[in-house]
């Protein structure tokens, strides 16, 4: 193995943040709270990796559904994780890049991420992207609607369409596509998270809570991502051997 079969972009779902503060008799606030911590150990893990890309299911659309006093509190929360990380964003060099429909989000985290991005536009060792109030169906349907927009103001044609334009108008379109996907707190489901660029990702569960998610554990993803075979859909040269 080498730095070859590294990962270029890992996507988290970070779940169980509720899970692990209901066990300890703690509000799911403070579940919340405790799992922003677990994004630096994230984000340490691919920079002393050399890992490009990262990103994180922050905030699903389906999120707003949740008690009106807990979207509240995750909102607050989204702010203050910038004020209190974008010095060590841009010590550490990452850039953030925010996916989702922020048309339908509380202005003021809007502004907090576009300055934030605006912030860290120079950053080069990682790109950290945040999917808020994002999924993947909405992803879709609103790059349809564009598709379909400039094909009625004659800019593309239906003959142009394919996968590499749709991508193109995906929130992702400055994205590779993940190569590992990890899931933390045990469910085996990607909820509605880039449906359309996981096609080929490794998945990857473990059952530890996204609080106590550490670096180690990152690290342990990745050497079980090193240690698996890709084949895109095609047969390898051992396969074809063994059923020659």
């Amino acid at each position: 193995m080498n730095d070859k079969s590294l990962p270029k972009h890992i996507a988290i779902i970070m779940d169980g943040n509720g899970r692990w503060a209901t066990m300890r008799g703690e509000s799911r606030s403070y579940g919340h709270f405790k799992g922003t911590e677990a994004v630096d150990e994230a984000i340490q893990g691919c920079l002393s990796k050399n890992i490009p890309f990262l990103t994180l299911y922050a905030f699903s659309t389906e999120n707003n559904k949740r008690p009106e006093d807990e979207v509240n509190n995750l909102m607050k929360l989204a702010v203050d994780a910038v004020n209190d990380n974008i010095d060590r964003l841009n010590e550490n060099k990452v850039k953030v890049n925010v996916i989702g429909n922020l048309e339908t989000m509380v202005p003021e985290v809007v502004e907090k991420y576009k300055w934030c991005m605006k912030e860290t536009e120079n950053n080069d060792k990682l790109t950290l992207t945040l999917a808020f109030n994002y999924s993947s169906r909405d992803e879709i349907t609103r790059a349809t609607k564009k598709i379909t927009q400039d094909v009625i103001n004659n800019k593309i044609t239906s003959d142009d369409i394919n996968e590499e334009l749709i991508s193109k108008y995906l929130d992702t379109n400055n994205l590779p596509d993940p190569d590992m996907i990890i899931r933390t707190g045990g469910e085996k489901r990607l909820s509605n998270f880039l449906l359309w660029q996981a096609s080929y990702a490794e998945l990857y569960v473990t059952d530890t809570l996204w609080p106590d998610f550490k670096k180690e554990n990152l690290l342990v993803a990745i050497d079980d991502f090193m240690n698996r075979e890709r084949r895109f859909g095609l047969v390898t040269n051992k396969n074809f051997k063994d059923e020659k």
